[in-house]
C-alpha cells in the first residue's frame, strides 16, 4: 500500500504534496526538519492522505494533484470534505 499525502505547513500558507509507502515515518520526517524541500516550512498537520495499491499509481496520483486541475479538485473535492 502506497499513501499520497497532503501536508499543511503551521507556520505559513503553504501545502507539500508527496507520496509514500511508510506514511507515519515519512510524516515524522517532515516534521524533524529532516526533508530539504519542506524543513523551511516545518512544522505540519496532515491534511489528507489517499490510499492506492502501487508505487505507479501513487506517483500518478501526486503528480496529478501537482496540476493547475489536480490541485482544484484536491482543494474542492477531497480537503473541503475534511
Amino acid at each position: 500500500m502506497y499513501y499520497v499525502y497532503i501536508l499543511k505547513s503551521k507556520n505559513r500558507d503553504w501545502r507539500y504534496i508527496g507520496y509514500t509507502k511508510e506514511l507515519k515515518e515519512r510524516f515524522a520526517a517532515h516534521n524533524a526538519e529532516s526533508v530539504q524541500s519542506t524543513k523551511h516550512y516545518a512544522p505540519f498537520t496532515l491534511e489528507a492522505y489517499v490510499a492506492v495499491q502501487t508505487k505507479r499509481q501513487a506517483r500518478e496520483l501526486e503528480k496529478y494533484f501537482k496540476t493547475g486541475s489536480g490541485r482544484s479538485v484536491l482543494m474542492k473535492r477531497i480537503l473541503q470534505s475534511t
